[in-house]
C-alpha cells in the first residue's frame, strides 16, 4: 500500500471481527515499527505491553472500567472484540538519566528544563507508528485514554511500576461493521485554517 493510501484510510476502529485473531507476526511487526520512533537524544524511554490472551484483555477491562459504570455501551462492547490491546508506557527516568550523560550535560536531572514532556510525545510518535502499521496490514486500531481514576488499578493488574506511565491504549484487530464517530460531523480543518506561513495569524 502507498503511503499516501495508509495516511487516507487512517482512523479510528471501535469494532473488531472477534473471531478473526491477529497473527503474531503482524503484532510484532507494529512493535518493530513503533521502536523505530524518534525520540529525544535516542533515550527511547518506552515500553510496550501487550495482551492478547482472552484472561489477560479481560483483565484489562475490568481493571480500566469503574465498577459503577453499568452495562456496557455500544462503543464499548465493539472495542471489547479487539482481540489485541498494547499499551504504550512512557519512562520519564530514562530522559532526564539520558540528558544527564557528558554528551548532554544536565545533570542536574531538572526536569524544568524540558519545555514540554518529551517522554510522553515520544511514546505518543510510536503509537502513531503502530496505528499506521495496522492500517498497511489491512487492520483497524483506535488510541484511546485510561481513564485517570483507574490507572492503580491497572498498575496492580498487571506489574506496572510507577516510573512508567500509561499514555493510553491501542486496541487492534480485524474491522468489523461500526458506525461512524458523531464527531466527525465536525469536518476536517483546512489547511487554510490551521497553517501559518512566516507569521502567526490569529483567524
Amino acid at each position: 500500500m502507498e503511503f499516501r493510501d495508509v495516511v487516507a484510510r487512517r482512523r479510528m476502529v471501535r469494532s473488531y471481527d472477534p473471531d478473526r485473531p491477529v497473527p503474531p507476526e503482524i503484532v510484532d511487526e507494529l512493535l518493530r515499527h513503533a521502536i523505530h520512533a524518534p525520540s529525544a537524544g535516542f533515550s527511547q524511554g518506552w515500553a510496550f505491553l501487550v495482551l492478547d490472551s482472552p484472561t489477560t484483555l479481560e483483565e484489562f477491562w475490568t481493571a480500566t472500567t469503574p465498577p459503577d459504570a453499568g452495562p456496557p455501551s455500544n462503543w464499548l462492547r465493539g472495542m471489547r472484540s479487539a482481540p489485541v490491546i498494547i499499551v504504550p508506557l512512557s519512562c520519564k527516568d530514562a530522559y532526564l538519566d539520558r540528558y544527564a550523560e557528558p554528551d548532554k550535560g544536565w545533570t542536574d536531572r531538572d526536569e524544568a528544563r524540558w519545555p514540554v514532556p518529551y517522554w510522553h510525545i515520544d511514546a505518543g510518535m510510536a503509537a502513531l507508528m503502530m496505528l499506521l502499521t495496522a492500517v498497511d496490514n489491512g487492520l483497524g486500531a483506535c488510541f484511546f485514554g485510561i481513564p485517570p481514576t483507574r490507572t492503580a488499578a491497572f498498575r496492580s493488574a498487571f506489574g506496572v511500576p510507577e516510573s512508567h506511565t500509561p499514555i493510553g491504549a491501542i486496541t487492534v484487530g480485524y474491522r468489523a461493521p461500526d458506525r461512524r464517530s458523531p464527531s466527525l460531523r465536525r469536518g476536517r480543518r483546512g489547511l487554510d485554517e490551521v497553517v501559518h506561513r512566516g507569521r502567526f495569524t490569529p483567524r
